[in-house]
């Protein structure tokens, strides 16, 4: 018997999750299928729900249903909890299980793959939107020695500082919300875009100088050099897409349902070329 997975979107037609998770399979010798669903825009519950009556396994889940996931299942991991979104739903007997690898993905590509080390390091944050929301707990779970939010929207970026400031594992991290006009005479480490900006090729208002010596400008979109990465490599940071990202989110969700974690590397190597 073969396991049936899929990822389901709105766009979906650019996934690479079919081609990851198929080299995946065939590393490890798992006899699964797994292939990408365009959903209707109000049709994400009736699509799960037919894809679970058909035999399926689990799905991942793509912009713009990660919130709608985590709101149909009715168990959820710490992860999705703390991001209030899901990307990874197992199906079970006893239901719908919701996880969200997208910030295990995110710091496995800096602190193994890039090695870029996040413990200690001052961080920005680019963003207050579900992506951001989606890597924070893994982020700050990493140990920076500052992480600061920064949105165009101050009241974002205070919105998502708050549900953290209290808890007592993050109180040695200085943690700071800030708009882009107060990045003035900062710098730092690790700059990550969780933005938007790049779909439509727009700069953000960001100054050179907050990428520091030896900094890694880290944009988790991919396949395109956007305008952010464009700025960080003027300023001679190391530059790198969300592609390591999207593979290692892929192995950790992989492993969940499969219960062996693939090799990225190889992979990695091969989609890019694609």
């Amino acid at each position: 018997m073969t396991d049936k997975y899929a990822v389901i979107g709105n766009p979906i037609a650019h996934s690479k999750s079919p081609l990851i998770h198929a080299a995946f399979a065939k590393q490890t010798q798992q006899a699964m299928s797994y292939e990408a669903i365009l959903a209707p825009l109000d049709g994400f519950a009736a699509t799960v729900q037919a894809l679970i009556e058909q035999g399926y396994q689990g799905v991942n889940v793509t912009v713009p249903f990660k919130f709608e996931a985590f709101k149909l299942a009715n168990q959820h991991s710490e992860r999705a909890i703390a991001a209030g979104a899901a990307n990874t739903l197992t199906f079970t007997t006893q239901g719908i299980l919701a996880d969200n690898t997208d910030g295990a993905g995110l710091v496995r590509d800096i602190d193994h793959n890039l090695q870029h080390r996040i413990a200690g390091k001052r961080l920005l944050l680019l963003g207050a939107g579900g992506a951001a929301e989606g890597v924070l707990q893994p982020l700050l779970a990493a140990i920076p020695s500052t992480l600061v939010i920064c949105n165009r929207s101050l009241e974002k970026a205070q919105t998502m500082l708050k549900k953290i400031a209290s808890q007592t594992q993050y109180q040695l991290i200085h943690l700071q919300a800030c708009s882009f006009d107060e990045l003035q005479n900062q710098s730092f480490d690790i700059v990550i875009n969780a933005t938007s900006a790049g779909l439509s090729d727009s700069a953000l208002p960001i100054p050179d100088s907050i990428f520091a010596k030896n900094c890694l400008a880290y944009d988790m979109m991919y396949g395109r050099n956007t305008p952010f990465m464009q700025q960080a490599q003027h300023t001679g940071a190391t530059v790198a897409d969300g592609l390591g990202m999207l593979i290692e989110q892929a192995a950790e969700a992989f492993t969940i349902w499969r219960g062996v974690r693939p090799e990225t590397q190889a992979v990695m190597q091969r989609i890019r070329n694609v």
